[in-house]
Order: C-alpha cells, then sequence, then structure tokens
C-alpha cells in the first residue's frame, strides 16, 4: 500500500517523487518493489523528457562535444544522458540495495524532528536505512555512482573519459544526493 502512493507522488502534479517516504517507520522494500519502483521511475515519461531536456541543454553548450552537432548529435547525448539515468536508477536504487539489504528511499523527517533537518537531508548521499531499519553507510549509493561512471565511460566519447573525468562524475553524482535530499526535505514535503 505504502509503495502504491510513493508510485502516484509527483512534485507540481506531475514530477515523479517515487523515492520519498513520509512513514518514518515505513516496512522495507522487497526484492521486486525496489525494482518495480526503478522501471516506473525509468519508463516514466517525464523522466524521458528530462533527458532530452538535459540533451537538449549539453547540445547547446557542446557538452559532450565528440558526439558532434545536428539531430546525431542531440541523439547520442540524449542516449549518454538516459543511459546515465537508466543504468544509474537500476544500479543506485534496485540491484545494490537488492544485494546490499539497504532501502533506497529518503525518509521525510519534517519540522518536528529531533537533530538537524539540514544535516540528515545532505548525509542522505552517504547513509540510508538498511532493509533492518537501522542507519547505515550508503553503499548502495556510493559504489553504484563509481559503477555508473565507470559504465559511462564505454559510450562517451573519448575526449570525456579518463581517470579524473571519472572520479568527477561519480563525486557528482554523490553530491547530487544531498541536493536532492535537501530538494526532498525542504521544498517539496508532502
Amino acid at each position: 500500500v505504502q509503495v502504491k502512493e510513493q508510485e502516484k507522488q509527483r512534485v507540481l502534479g506531475f514530477i515523479p517523487n517515487f523515492y520519498a517516504s513520509y512513514v518514518p517507520d515505513a516496512a522495507p522494500l522487497p526484492t521486486r518493489l525496489k525494482f518495480q519502483l526503478a522501471w516506473k521511475s525509468v519508463s516514466d515519461p517525464i523522466s524521458i523528457a528530462g533527458a532530452g531536456f538535459l540533451a537538449g541543454i549539453y547540445q547547446a553548450s557542446d557538452q559532450l562535444n565528440g558526439y558532434g552537432q545536428g539531430a546525431a548529435g542531440y541523439g547520442k547525448r540524449f542516449g549518454a544522458v538516459y543511459g546515465d539515468v537508466f543504468i544509474g536508477t537500476f544500479i543506485d536504487s534496485a540491484i545494490l540495495p537488492t544485494l546490499l539489504h539497504q532501502d533506497p528511499r529518503y525518509f521525510y523527517r519534517g519540522p518536528n524532528s529531533e537533530g538537524s533537518r539540514l544535516l540528515y537531508a545532505i548525509g542522505n548521499a552517504v547513509i540510508c536505512k538498511g532493509d533492518n531499519k537501522k542507519y547505515e553507510a550508503n553503499y548502495s549509493a556510493i559504489i553504484g555512482s563509481f559503477i555508473t561512471s565507470g559504465i559511462s565511460q564505454a559510450y562517451y566519447p573519448s575526449t570525456d573519459r579518463g581517470t579524473s573525468l571519472y572520479f568527477q562524475t561519480a563525486l557528482i553524482r554523490i553530491a547530487e544526493g544531498s541536493v536532492a535530499g535537501i530538494f526532498q526535505e525542504y521544498v517539496v514535503p508532502k
């Protein structure tokens, strides 16, 4: 029941917000539901449109310039951006959480909670709830960011590959978890 509600959660009525739980003691997600949420997220039309929008920004600013310009360049950028979203979502939110028994959701604290909401939100990138409902290192997100960054090295243009770019991309993905936590805690409370 809780997951069915999460699958309907949207910001401004249309942006998917499937990985937020407003039930502090929510039941852990079984494997099937971890994969179901990942699929629902990557197949949502807004997620796909978001990848298209980001590919357009990359095209306009000539990022991933090894792909060139024109429709072919845009198509390659879209494939790369959506590939990152698809691969990253399944690795960070389904595969590794299943193997490591971790919960990929953000658990909203709210203004009446004890402790610093800001530190909690920022820490979301590196700390999560385990399936045992205890907080632990978020190995799924940390390791998943490095795996996703490594896989992207296979399809990014040769000018956008390399050790420093690998680490930079992985660390940016981890930092995005903190930004997402702040967004969940302060911008889109239920």
